[in-house]
């Protein structure tokens, strides 16, 4: 079953209470809240605050995008255990991290072995309190390819451990659907978004754009029989209006899509 949402970040420039009133106009299920301004990472009472709001007004919170750093966080001065303090508080059921800050084609095997290391302990960590921890699927980390993410799920080895996907930049359709369908067992969250590619240079485009290659996207994901939120992020010129639109092809997709399941 996918549920429709938003990640909070895609409108970082708009208030958590605006966002939770556009939330209930767009008539999206789930939410998921970010650590670097709408739910600040140890800010216990904002985290309580949200969680309130999100709930009185029949929105799920699915995820904390936390921006946690895999290897990397710690020696910067966010604990992860700060981190973990905040997404309970949240209430959320998932914490969204990055691994690492390298690229898979530049990072050795000492610093692969690094974020292994990391990511075992925090799995560890957010199991004690029944949370999942999920990478990023993400360029310049050791997800940005269909091989090291699946090798780095493999070699992590945590029944913990999840991932998010979406579509890579500049690849393919062919090639996306390969890395989605590889992840599938891991699978715990998607980022949707249309974007359009020229000279290098990425321009968001309405979501309704991508309209075909999505549906194979999601008729994919939707093999999983887990229930999988499907979240839009970044919208055409940061818009409101835009994002409300993109809400409706969404949910149609969605419907669609969960009627033959």
């Amino acid at each position: 079953m996918l549920k429709s949402g938003l990640v909070s970040v895609t409108l970082r420039q708009l208030t958590a209470e605006k966002i939770i009133k556009l939330m209930q106009k767009s008539g999206l299920e789930l939410i998921e809240w970010g650590g670097d301004i709408h739910v600040p990472h140890g800010d216990i009472a904002v985290a309580k605050k949200i969680k309130q709001q999100s709930r009185e007004n029949g929105i799920g919170i699915c995820s904390y995008g936390s921006y946690y750093r895999t290897a990397e966080s710690e020696k910067e001065g966010l604990a992860f255990e700060t981190v973990l303090d905040t997404a309970e508080a949240l209430g959320a059921p998932v914490i969204r991290v990055w691994a690492g800050n390298i690229g898979s084609a530049d990072a050795d095997a000492g610093y692969r072995n690094r974020v292994i290391e990391d990511s075992r302990r925090i799995c560890e960590l957010a199991a004690e309190r029944k949370i999942k921890v999920a990478y990023e699927y993400h360029k310049e980390t050791l997800t940005d390819t269909n091989l090291s993410a699946a090798e780095l799920l493999r070699q992590v080895d945590h029944a913990n451990l999840y991932t998010y996907w979406q579509p890579p930049n500049k690849m393919d359709e062919d090639y996306c659907a390969k890395g989605l369908q590889t992840i599938l067992p891991r699978l715990t969250v998607i980022h949707a978004f249309q974007w359009r590619f020229s000279n290098g240079h990425g321009e968001r485009r309405p979501l309704q754009e991508g309209e075909e290659r999505w549906l194979r996207f999601l008729d994919i994901a939707n093999q999983s029989n887990t229930e999988l939120p499907v979240l839009i992020e970044f919208v055409r010129n940061d818009d409101p209006e835009q994002f409300l639109r993109d809400a409706e092809a969404l949910k149609s997709w969605l419907h669609t899509l969960n009627q033959g399941h």
